[in-house]
């Protein structure tokens, strides 16, 4: 369970976008028999201060119902993760529980996921010094316990990882970066294997990436991958889609002749040696003879612009005569973001769609529609171009 509570300015501020941050504070509060809800360690000192405490404690020491779950805090230009405890003992506390939470504090608009299983894991640490030794209740230990939370703080900014000893009790606590979701995984989208996995031994694969993988190549889309490796289309879907999150996998738009494409950041190709050395063995169609030239590379790429196809490009600049293969070219270009494809949206424009026109949203892509009917882009392309009330849109 996940409680988030914030006031409208922080909200504010958040909708701008989340940033990496550190940590910038850790806290234990308790609610003291006496004095009540107070901050009891903190490291570094006064950092927040009684104000902002006092404007917030609520959230830091809750009701019942929310003890035992990470609860974020959103407020007063700090964002404080906590995971607030109850233990329940009528012979030790005076109050028959000690009821406390440890906190990290970020800044507002940082970004905090990765630290709410460090809290929980620390917290759980905690728990069970303060059962075994009343770590936590006896004030003649808040200076050990300051000790802990500096090293915490230190290690996990510096390093991500931090190691606590205490007695015969140890601890490891380690920052786990969350990633963003994939996006999900269509038919006609092609994958394309980053890193040099073909050497990988196939029984470190799960069942389905060992059926998938021989027909990964930068040229078969999902569906046919799919249909060739005898694989439920969702399966294959979902694989690729966990090889994309783990980065392993790139999707690319279906390599057409009759595609379009236009160049960025052509310059890096120029600027680093060791990219445009990369390039030049990736590319060649021979690899055992004269690898092509920096310039006859940058000329095939330099020639991609808006409103010519790679077919036409390829009949003016015949790049298989300089050892090049294109279609290494334009994959080797989408990798690296030289290049991008330029989509085909059609669009009816009349009254009532009816059969195929009813695809033509201009939020459905030519290879989405191809894929999705089975019928060759030829055909689609003759279909839109007989048909007055279909409009294309580039983009």
């Amino acid at each position: 369970m996940h409680s988030h509570t914030n006031d409208s300015a922080a909200a504010n501020a958040h909708a701008g976008g989340s940033t990496e941050g550190k940590i910038r504070c850790i806290f234990l509060s308790e609610f003291h028999a006496t004095a009540g809800c107070k901050i009891s360690c903190q490291v570094p000192d006064n950092y927040i201060s009684k104000e902002v405490f006092d404007a917030i404690n609520v959230y830091i020491i809750p009701k019942q119902h929310l003890q035992r779950c990470i609860l974020t805090v959103n407020a007063m230009d700090v964002k404080i993760v906590g995971y607030p405890v109850g233990i329940q003992d009528q012979q030790k506390y005076a109050r028959n529980a000690f009821l406390f939470n440890l906190c990290f504090v970020c800044d507002s608009r940082a970004r905090s996921v990765q630290y709410e299983p460090v809290v929980k894991k620390l917290s759980e640490y905690l728990i069970m010094m303060e059962e075994e030794s009343c770590f936590l209740s006896r004030e003649d230990d808040k200076l050990r316990l300051q000790n802990i939370f500096q090293t915490v703080l230190r290690d996990l900014n510096e390093r991500k990882v931090a190691t606590i000893v205490e007695g015969d009790n140890t601890i490891y606590l380690k920052i786990v970066m969350h990633k963003p979701d994939p996006p999900s995984v269509k038919d006609h989208m092609v994958p394309l294997l980053l890193a040099n996995l073909r050497d990988t031994p196939l029984e470190n694969w799960d069942l389905t990436t060992q059926q998938i993988l021989p027909y990964i190549n930068g040229i078969n889309h999902v569906a046919r991958i799919a249909a060739e490796a005898d694989v439920e289309t969702d399966l294959v879907k979902s694989c690729i889609q966990n090889l994309v999150y783990y980065g392993v996998v790139q999707l690319l738009p279906i390599l057409k002749y009759s595609n379009v494409y236009m160049t960025q950041n052509l310059k890096h190709l120029i600027q680093s040696g060791a990219l445009s050395n990369a390039c030049r063995k990736y590319v060649a169609l021979h690899p055992d003879k004269l690898l092509p030239s920096v310039q006859r590379i940058f000329q095939f790429y330099a020639s991609m612009t808006h409103g010519v196809t790679l077919r036409a490009i390829c009949q003016r600049l015949s790049p298989q005569n300089h050892n090049i293969d294109e279609r290494k070219m334009v994959i080797f270009g989408l990798q690296h973001k030289f290049i991008r494809c330029i989509h085909k949206y059609p669009v009816f424009t009349g009254s009532v769609p009816s059969g195929r026109q009813k695809m033509y949203t201009g939020l459905i892509s030519f290879d989405e529609i191809c894929c999705k009917t089975g019928l060759s882009p030829y055909t689609i392309e003759r279909d839109i171009e007989k048909d007055t009330n279909v409009t294309v849109i580039w983009k």
